[in-house]
C-alpha cells in the first residue's frame, strides 16, 4: 500500500483525489478485478477491419434472404424481397410518415432511458451501500422487476391515458431495473481495500462514492446501461403496439393488420439499426469513462 501523504492544510481535495485515482488504477478499477494484460486474441485491430468483419454476417443474411425470396422456397406473401422492403421505405419517406415514426420512437426511448438510468443509478447506489436500505427495498423492487412489460400497459393507460407520459413512463420502468440491479450488486463487491484507502484520505459518503466506488464499477455500470437501452427498445414496442397512433411499434401493428409484410420487415430492420446505433453511443461513453478512471 502506498505511503499516505501527511494531511496538512496544503493538501487539497483535488490532490487527494488524484493520488487516490492513481492508487485505484493500480488495482485495475474494477469491482470484479481487471486482468493486467490483454490476451493476444483480444488485442486492438484497425477500425476498418472491425467494420469489415462485423458487416460480413449482415451481408450473408441479406444474400440468403434474397435467395429464399426469389427462388420460390418461401412465398412472397411470407417473405418479401429486400428490394420491396426498400421500396416501402422510399414510399413512406416520400409521404413523410417514416421519419415521423423514427423520430417519435427515438425521442420516447431517449427520454425513458435517461429517466430510468438516472433513477436506477440513484436507487442502486442507496441499496448497494446501505444494508438497511437493501433489506427494506430489495424484496419489493425484485417483485416489481418480475412483472412483464405488457402487464404495465393497461395500468398506465388507465391512470395516464394514451399519451406520451404513459409511453415514456413505461420505458423508464424498463430502463430502471437493469441499471439498478447491476449498480446495487457491483457496489456490494467493490474491493474493500479501495474503500479503506478512500476513507484514509478523508473521503466521506458522497465524495467516497463519486471518487472511489463508482469509478471502481465503471465496466459494470456500462453493461447495465447497455441492458437498459435494449430494455428501452423492448418496452417502446410494447407501448406502441397497444396504445399509439405513431411510431415504429405502431408501424408494426398497422402493417400486420393491413397485410403489409414489406412494411413489417422494414419496421423490424429499423428497430435493429436504431438499437445498434444507440448502443454504439454507449460504447463511446464507455471508452471515455475508462480513459477517465483507469
Amino acid at each position: 500500500m502506498p505511503k499516505q501523504p501527511e494531511r496538512t492544510s496544503e493538501n487539497s481535495d483535488t490532490e487527494y483525489s488524484a493520488t487516490l485515482l492513481q492508487y485505484g488504477s493500480s488495482y485495475g478499477y474494477s469491482a470484479a478485478g481487471t486482468a493486467m494484460g490483454t490476451p493476444a486474441r483480444f488485442r486492438r485491430r484497425p477500425r476498418w477491419f472491425a467494420v469489415l468483419w462485423g458487416g460480413l454476417l449482415p451481408l450473408v443474411l441479406l444474400a440468403t434472404w434474397q435467395l429464399l425470396s426469389t427462388s420460390g422456397l418461401i412465398p412472397l406473401y411470407r417473405l418479401p424481397t429486400p428490394s420491396s422492403v426498400f421500396l416501402a421505405a422510399i414510399d413512406l419517406s416520400q409521404r413523410g410518415l417514416l421519419w415521423n415514426d423514427v423520430a417519435i420512437s427515438a425521442q420516447r426511448v431517449i427520454l425513458g432511458f435517461v429517466f430510468g438510468s438516472v433513477s436506477g443509478l440513484i436507487v442502486g447506489a442507496v441499496v448497494g451501500l446501505s444494508r438497511w436500505a437493501s433489506l427494506l427495498l430489495s424484496p419489493t423492487i425484485g417483485a416489481f422487476r418480475a412483472v412483464p412489460s405488457l402487464a404495465w400497459v393497461p395500468l398506465l393507460v388507465l391512470y395516464l391515458g394514451i399519451n406520451e407520459d404513459s409511453k415514456v413512463l413505461l420505458i423508464t420502468i424498463g430502463a430502471f431495473f437493469p441499471v439498478y440491479t447491476t449498480v446495487a450488486g457491483a457496489l456490494r463487491h467493490v474491493d474493500h481495500h479501495l474503500v479503506e484507502v478512500g476513507r484514509a484520505y478523508g473521503l466521506k459518503r458522497l465524495n467516497l462514492l463519486l471518487t472511489v466506488q463508482l469509478p471502481a464499477i465503471v465496466p459494470t455500470v456500462v453493461s447495465g446501461l447497455r441492458l437498459a437501452l435494449a430494455q428501452s427498445w423492448l418496452f417502446l414496442v410494447a407501448a406502441e403496439l397497444i396504445a399509439s397512433s405513431i411510431g415504429l411499434g405502431f408501424l408494426l401493428k398497422d402493417s400486420q393488420d393491413n397485410g403489409r409484410i414489406d412494411r413489417l420487415f422494414l419496421a423490424i430492420i429499423l428497430l435493429a439499426i436504431l438499437g445498434k446505433l444507440t448502443d454504439a453511443v454507449i460504447g463511446v461513453l464507455e471508452r471515455f469513462l475508462l480513459r477517465r478512471w483507469t
